[in-house]
Formats: C-alpha cells, sequence, structure tokens
C-alpha cells in the first residue's frame, strides 16, 4: 500500500471523527479517593470549558481502541484494536507537535505557526504544508494554529457542538494523570437516532480543558474508545520542540493547506453536511484515482453477486480493494457498495466512489444517501 492510500484510510477514519467533532481525549479513571473540588453546575463547567484559553503542555495520551477494527498495513496503529500511545506538546500560542509511534516506526507532525511538517519514518520522507486556511490566504498565522494537533482542543470543540442536543450532568470528580478534574456526562438527548449511549469528558479543574473522553456505544458498559492522558506536564516546554529540519537523506515535498486537501481529496467538491448534533452524516466523494480494484483487476471477478467484488488478493492493494475486503456488500434503489459497521460508528462507501459516514445506524446512513441520489 503507498502513501496516498494510507493517508485515504486515515482520511476515511477521520471523517466518521469529523461527523461531530470527535477526535478526543480519554483514559481509564484515576485509582483512589475522589478529590473534593467545589461544587459547580453543568452549564457553568460547559461555558468554562468552552471560553478556556490555551495552555502550555505535553504528555503521553493512551488509546484504547475496542472498536474491532483490524490491524492494516501503514495506518497508525491507534485506528486499529486494542493500546497505543500519542505523545504531543503545544506551547499554548498556536504550535503543536503530535507523535504517533509504532513499533518500528514514527509518524511526526510539527506545527511551527506557519508551516506543519508531516515526517514519515519508514519512508523518510517530508510533507511541508501551510498550516491553516491563513497560509492560504496570504493571512498572518492565527495563534490557535496549533489547536488543530491539539486533542484537548478538538475535546473542547466538541463539548461546544454538541451542548445543544445533549442531556449534561456534572458525574462528579476523578484524577487523570495526577490532576483532579470534574467528569461531564454528554447523553443524547430522545430524538437523536445515534450509535452512541454517552460520552464522559473529564475537565481539569484548574485550567478547564478536556484530559479525558470515554465514548460508550448503546447497549454496552464498556468504552468503545477510550483516548487519553496518562502523564502531562502543564506549563511552558522547551521551544525546539516546535520547530523542525527535515533528517539527512529524508525526500522533501510540499503539499497544500489542510483544506485545499480536503478538496482534492473529494474531487474539488466539499463534504455535505447532513443533520445536526449526534445525527450528523458527513458525505464526501473518493478520489477517481482510488476507484480502480488493484492491479490486473480493475474488472474484478465475484464471489457476492454484486460487481467489483472479488476473493483475488489484489484487491487489498488499493483504497477501494480494501473497502470491499473489510466491509459487508449492500445495495439499494441509490445502487450497491459495502458497509463498515462498528459499534459506535458506520461507514457506507459506494459502488461509484460516494462515501457517507456518521455515528449513526446503517439505515440512517442508506436514507440520507437515497435522499442525495
Amino acid at each position: 500500500m503507498n502513501r496516498r492510500m494510507a493517508t485515504l484510510g486515515v482520511a476515511a477514519a477521520g471523517v466518521v471523527a469529523g461527523a461531530v467533532g470527535l477526535g478526543v481525549l480519554a483514559a481509564p479513571a484515576g485509582a483512589g479517593q475522589p478529590p473534593n473540588l467545589p461544587a459547580i453546575s453543568p452549564a457553568a463547567l460547559v461555558q468554562s470549558v468552552i471560553t478556556a484559553k490555551p495552555t502550555a503542555m505535553g504528555g503521553t495520551v493512551e488509546v484504547d481502541n475496542n472498536l474491532g477494527l483490524p490491524a492494516i498495513p501503514d495506518l497508525p496503529s491507534q485506528l486499529t484494536n486494542g493500546t497505543s500511545q500519542i505523545r504531543m506538546w503545544t506551547d499554548g500560542t498556536g504550535k503543536a507537535r503530535v507523535s504517533l509511534p509504532s513499533n518500528s516506526a514514527e509518524q511526526t507532525y510539527v506545527d511551527d505557526g506557519t508551516t506543519l511538517y508531516d515526517w514519515d519514518s519508514t519512508s523518510k520522507t517530508v510533507t511541508e504544508n501551510p498550516a491553516g486556511e491563513h497560509a492560504r490566504a496570504g493571512q498572518t498565522p492565527s495563534k490557535d494554529t496549533g489547536r488543530e494537533l491539539d486533542p484537548a482542543a478538538m475535546a473542547q470543540q466538541l463539548v461546544s457542538q454538541m451542548q445543544a442536543t445533549s442531556t449534561i450532568e456534572v458525574g462528579g470528580t476523578d484524577t487523570v494523570a495526577g490532576r483532579p478534574v470534574y467528569d461531564l456526562v454528554l447523553t443524547p438527548k430522545a430524538q437523536e437516532k445515534t450509535l452512541l449511549r454517552q460520552v464522559q469528558i473529564s475537565i481539569d479543574s484548574q485550567t478547564r480543558l478536556p484530559l479525558r473522553v470515554s465514548v460508550l456505544a448503546n447497549g454496552s458498559s464498556t468504552p468503545a474508545v477510550q483516548v487519553g492522558f496518562t502523564s502531562i506536564d502543564v506549563g511552558p516546554q522547551d521551544p525546539s520542540l516546535f520547530t523542525f529540519a527535515p533528517p539527512a537523506g529524508a525526500t522533501v515535498t510540499h503539499g497544500d493547506s489542510p483544506n485545499k486537501q480536503l478538496g482534492k481529496a473529494t474531487d474539488q467538491t466539499a463534504p455535505t453536511i447532513v443533520g445536526s448534533g449526534w445525527d450528523t452524516v458527513i458525505m464526501a466523494k473518493l478520489p477517481a484515482g482510488t476507484m480502480t480494484s488493484g492491479a490486473g483487476d480493475s474488472s474484478g471477478s465475484t464471489n457476492s453477486g454484486i460487481p467489483g467484488r472479488s476473493s483475488s488478493s489484489s484487491r487489498s492493494a488499493s483504497p477501494m480493494g480494501l473497502i470491499s475486503q473489510f466491509g459487508t456488500p449492500v445495495s439499494g434503489s441509490w445502487g450497491h457498495g459495502w458497509v463498515i459497521n462498528t459499534s459506535i460508528a458506520t461507514v457506507l462507501v459506494t459502488s461509484d466512489g460516494q462515501v457517507v459516514a456518521g455515528f449513526v445506524p446503517e439505515q440512517v446512513l442508506i436514507s440520507d444517501l437515497a435522499g442525495a441520489k
């Protein structure tokens, strides 16, 4: 699998996460007696989270993934089943560094405020991208640029977006990575058609930044995803973390701003947002170059009664090959394709490259897809 296809795989996962701004932090509850913190109302806690200022910090984030996703070559281990780690740092003014380690390699992203560097130790390549849309427009970098890489800031955005469609409670206090926190519990309102039962977010009592999120699916008391700090250092970080020089022998390429990349990845057509809140569904289009089945298999034999569903191992060499390999064939008035189900999210990809994804049951995606045809 080449780097383009690996990027598409990550993008597909990001489409699901982005449906409600969920790409955030969670960790197992702290042991021992809960800290004694001043009482606070749910509304006041939510408001303090939304208005919290960025803070310089660094730490180790643990990802506990129980979605049942298989390991796919060239995709980060953080997207597959099991436990993995992320290392992150931010200076609180717009610079950030995120490292995705694996057993034999490391993916590192560094935002120095003007340029976002993507370093892949396996291919020994560096991709330099303008950091945010300010660069595309020739504007001065925003102090919030680094928040694109800050998982705590992403969780902060989640609270802001989901409060209108949630029942919100303060579930008590706890300790995360040695810091006292309030537990904020978001439950979908009755009318929401979502696979999610509850999202529990632990809020640092001092900085008001989210330090942990547990995502629970309907019918289960065990979190489907937990991602969060196991160690954290709040305060100034080493400035050298937010600079990057390509290693000797590295191949350097120049990319586009994040929004321009997204436009290219969807054939210059921006994704369509259907619904709101917990029911939000994202509809996008795969690039034309990813629609082939793989070398020597573009026509595709069938083993399922659906055109293009092939048992050939060569199909796994392309994004559509992976989708048809791991997905379940589906069809309807809108055409045919493949659906990938997890306990908290569903992705449907049609044979003509339409992608529909959200934290909703399969029937919701099919209805939205049929309505768009």
